[in-house]
């Protein structure tokens, strides 16, 4: 787990705090949280209108292009977004700003001191902190991305008289000791488990908007949408998204009962992220809560920025002259979009120059995680794998990987240690990582 670490002396003794609670990771129930709100005074019920995602891939994406398209019309947003890659402050976002040391170490001091007794995780306190800060600064909408899971995560405080609309993103396999837990009167397939737990987030008259799923994960978030009777928009059915061929151009078309857009391609790299922008734009045009002009979607989808996701690292301390490239995905669902995005970049290149343009892939990943998820999809584009520790982390050792695996100390040696061909590299399999690669090149996310 990481609680961060800052170098301004308040925040730190706050952070300290909070990695001494008892409960890191979390807990299953919202009687922690709610009973923190009310010590809080309750901020959860002031907020302005929320937009609540909730998946396990791509969430994050989400969040992103929601708050670019809701900035595009003018509006403020401040956005709770999870975990940070450099500094905590990332998680707070106060009307389109990170928020400021002094204002974090106070924040956290309140809220560490009336959870007393409570027993909270990092998590609900982390949460209870943005809520208060949101109540506090005017701001006229709220992003906010699901921690893990849906129905106990402590986002889901949030009643249905604050939340605009609420999305479900990809969903995949991530988390199972806790999403897949035995509960009785749960589903047992865990496809159908997994789409359960993240359509908790649904609530009576509040728009549910859903990608498409496996057919026994779609089929829960169905049921959950009646049970708490509201309308669910799933995507190729309620609405759609594509690529089409318009005078032999590609074209990104976004249609629903409203109408049909012609949109600018998503600025997120990678042919999953057509997906991601589509689910932002079927939450902004099913909700009633904000008005948004199509322009604004449009100017949103090109400017959205997600650090850390397919990232381009620019030239600096760690690239040294090279290209590198950034992902923070750690399950067999992000491998597998960041191996379609490598493959289909070069499938060309493959058959014409026998691979001459093939990747350095550099790896790290924590000991819970599978770590063949990142690697098996990319190995195809791999001229060379290199497997680096985590910093401070229980992470997997090289023999974990396989045989032929290459191993560094750190990410510098790893980078450094490659031949110089002109090749690409690629840092994935987990964003503590990508943090890390992010402080190396001196690029901190604002």
């Amino acid at each position: 787990m990481d609680f961060g670490r800052s170098d301004n002396i308040r925040v730190q003794a706050q952070l300290d705090r909070l990695a001494a609670l008892s409960i890191p990771q979390g807990r299953f129930g919202l009687e922690t949280i709610t009973a923190l709100m009310e010590r809080l005074g309750y901020p959860h019920r002031r907020l302005p209108p929320v937009f609540h995602v909730a998946g396990t891939n791509g969430k994050g994406s989400v969040c992103a292009f929601l708050r670019a398209i809701l900035e595009a019309e003018g509006k403020a947003v401040h956005v709770t977004t999870s975990p940070h890659l450099v500094r905590y402050n990332e998680r707070i976002r106060l009307a389109g700003r990170l928020i400021e040391d002094d204002a974090l170490a106070d924040l956290l001091e309140e809220v560490l001191d009336e959870a007393s007794g409570l027993g909270p995780s990092f998590f609900e306190v982390t949460i209870a902190a943005a809520f208060l800060a949101f109540s506090r600064v005017a701001a006229d909408a709220c992003v906010v991305e699901v921690g893990m899971g849906g129905r106990f995560d402590a986002t889901n405080v949030l009643e249905a008289g604050v939340v605009a609309v609420s999305g479900i993103a990809a969903l995949g396999l991530d988390h199972e000791q806790f999403l897949l837990r035995p509960e009785r009167g749960t589903p047992k397939p865990p496809m159908a488990r997994i789409a359960f737990e993240k359509a908790g987030i649904a609530k009576r008259g509040v728009p549910l908007l859903a990608l498409d799923q496996v057919p026994e994960a779609t089929s829960q978030i169905i049921v959950r949408a009646e049970s708490v009777g509201t309308t669910l928009g799933l995507h190729g059915h309620d609405w759609s998204n594509k690529l089409e061929r318009i005078d032999g151009e590609a074209r990104h078309i976004y249609r629903d009962r409203m109408g049909e857009l012609l949109l600018p391609l998503p600025s997120l790299k990678g042919p999953h992220q057509l997906r991601n922008a589509g689910l932002a734009v079927a939450m902004i045009r099913h909700q009633s809560r904000i008005q948004v002009s199509s322009e604004a979607i449009a100017a949103g989808l090109e400017s959205a920025v997600w650090p850390g996701r397919m990232q381009l690292l620019a030239d600096g301390p760690l690239t040294g002259g090279r290209e590198v490239w950034i992902d923070g995905g750690h399950n067999a669902s992000a491998g597998a979009a960041l191996a379609k995005h490598w493959a289909k970049h070069w499938a060309q290149h493959w058959a014409q120059h026998r691979g001459e343009d093939k990747i350095h892939l550099i790896l790290g990943m924590m000991s819970t995680k599978d770590p063949k998820a990142i690697l098996e999809p990319l190995r195809r584009a791999a001229a060379s794998i290199t497997i680096v520790p985590l910093k401070d982390r229980d992470f997997h050792p090289p023999e974990a990987f396989g045989a032929d695996i290459g191993a560094a100390p750190d990410l510098a040696s790893a980078i450094a240690g490659l031949p110089p061909d002109g090749r690409k590299v690629v840092i994935a399999g987990s964003l503590y990582l990508v943090g890390e690669a992010l402080e190396l090149n001196g690029e901190l996310p604002d």
